[in-house]
């Protein structure tokens, strides 16, 4: 449903994304990993057209290419951000209004839907991720687990192709970080296809259809997560599994 060719990416003389394939089938997740700096909520942002790439190509479902190599236009930006939803690291929520509000916002505002189905759709999302009896409450008031599944309710609800979780628990207290992962668990278990830029490599391994390492603007290796992890092919993929795991064995 989704194929980028050659994305690339420079901030200034830093080139963040030098290159960057990948394949999303529907109903399928892909797990991106690798250390800091790599590209990987690059990767993200452009393809929810938060950020505009320099160069290379993303076919979408209906078979439209967006060519960034050429001139891109606003209904190009469009197509790729109707299909997909972000949920950030630091949950984003708009600290002004209340749980409610922050999931009908889009639905209502952007794309014009009849507010009170989009209540009701909402009320329903969130009694599903456990929060129904949260909705008058503001961001304030609620624990970083909390804000980030209404974070991933503001995602659902505007129904899109495409789900994209940019380090879902990197911004949680360890202890809150297992509800957030069961309901992106729940999510994959449903059939939403998705793109999880995570460090939870247990997860990761128990979640996605594939397993993508990132380093340095570029995809070093891919694979079957179980092999990826347990059986990693390039030296660099074993480098970074070999520092991130040590502590895991102390």
């Amino acid at each position: 449903m989704l194929i980028v060719r050659g994305l690339r990416k420079a901030f200034g003389a830093n080139e963040v994304l030098r290159g960057i394939d990948l394949e999303v089938r529907r109903g399928r997740v892909v797990a991106i990993i690798g250390p800091s700096g790599s590209g990987k909520t690059t990767v993200l942002r452009s393809l929810n057209s938060l950020e505009v790439p320099d160069a290379g190509t993303v076919t979408l479902s209906d078979g439209r290419a967006v060519d960034f190599g050429a001139k891109v236009g606003r209904r190009d930006l469009t197509a790729l951000r109707d299909r997909s939803s972000m949920v950030f690291q630091h949950f984003n929520l708009f600290p002004h209004l209340t749980v409610l509000q922050n999931v009908v916002e889009g639905p209502v505002r952007v794309q014009g839907r009849d507010p009170e189905e989009a209540r009701v759709e909402a009320e329903s999302l969130l009694a599903r991720v456990g929060l129904a009896d949260k909705t008058d409450a503001y961001p304030s008031e609620l624990s970083g687990g909390q804000q980030q599944r209404v974070g991933i309710v503001r995602a659902l609800a505007l129904r899109p192709e495409l789900l994209l979780f940019d380090e879902p628990t990197s911004a949680l207290d360890p202890e809150l970080v297992g509800d957030v992962l069961t309901v992106v668990k729940e999510l994959a278990d449903e059939g939403w296809t998705m793109i999880v830029v995570t460090h939870e490599l247990e997860f990761a391994r128990r979640v996605a259809d594939e397993l993508v390492f990132m380093d340095a603007g570029v995809v070093v290796e891919r694979g079957r997560p179980a092999d990826v992890l347990s059986r990693p092919r390039e030296a660099r993929t074993q480098q970074f599994l070999r520092r991130v795991l040590k502590p895991l064995d102390d």
